[in-house]
């Protein structure tokens, strides 16, 4: 099963999760609710600071973050995943995103998903049009202990983004060290577009690069990780700076 696609996005892609992160999903245990073929899963996480392709949302500061999913044995699901930020009248105190998709395998060792997200900012004050979408599509790559993913989301021009429209590819790259329960992670993340790190600082550069690594631990239901994230452009304090990031996550 399935936690939060943007989960992981943000954690790899920030702690990556999760996260990854994204985008391939990661994969945890769920629960049948009865239905034939269907599963639900549900996360919750407490991060230091909500991290999305390298910049803070959250202004720096810890944030609480949750999802919930539903898939079918066939590869369908749909999920929501809510976090805290600090977007100021423009964006508000919440980002809620909701997702459908299909992944499966291709072979043993190689996988795809596919999908589509979009982002609400429900709390925000100006009556603003932010909410934006974005298709996604991964390959991930089981190599023994050690697994790749490579991935693209492309957000098409939107007036939410200014008319503009956003192109995200990324790799992730995962390896759990043998006979313990620890997986050291790396991401590497390119952006051209409205979103752009070193644009959002400030700069008319629409390009730009973010990275993370780090190391995460498991054990029940339960993850702690740690990761170091960077980005190019200007570093703002709280928000396009360097930054060490502690992620825990309960999954059920």
């Amino acid at each position: 099963m399935r936690t939060s696609f943007r989960g992981l996005m943000a954690a790899s892609l920030a702690t990556a999760s999760l996260l990854s992160a994204t985008p391939v999903l990661a994969q945890d245990e769920g629960e049948d609710d009865g239905i034939d073929g269907v599963t639900i899963s549900a996360n919750v996480a407490l991060t230091t600071d909500y991290r999305f392709r390298g910049v803070s949302l959250s202004g720096g500061d810890p944030a609480l973050q949750g999802g919930f999913d539903v898939a079918h044995e066939s590869g369908f699901y749909v999920g929501t995943w809510a976090s805290s930020i600090k977007g100021g009248p423009a964006y508000g105190d919440m980002e809620l995103d909701l997702y459908a998709g299909w992944g499966g395998n291709i072979t043993d060792a190689v996988s795809v998903d596919v999908g589509i997200l979009y982002y609400l900012y429900p709390s925000e004050d100006l009556g603003l049009d932010t909410d934006y979408w974005e298709p996604y599509a991964s390959l991930g790559f089981n190599l023994g202990p050690a697994e790749a993913t490579v991935g693209v989301a492309y957000a098409f021009e939107q007036d939410s983004l200014g008319g503009d429209d956003n192109l995200y590819v990324y790799t992730d790259l995962g390896f759990g060290l043998p006979n313990t329960p620890i997986t050291l992670n790396g991401h590497l993340g390119y952006t051209d577009g409205a979103l752009a790190p070193p644009l959002l600082a400030g700069t008319g550069d629409d390009t730009g690069i973010d990275w993370s690594i780090g190391a995460s631990v498991a054990k029940g239901n339960f993850e702690v990780g740690v990761s170091y994230v960077g980005v190019d452009g200007p570093s703002i304090d709280g928000f396009t700076d360097d930054a060490i990031v502690g992620t825990i996550t309960a999954s059920f």
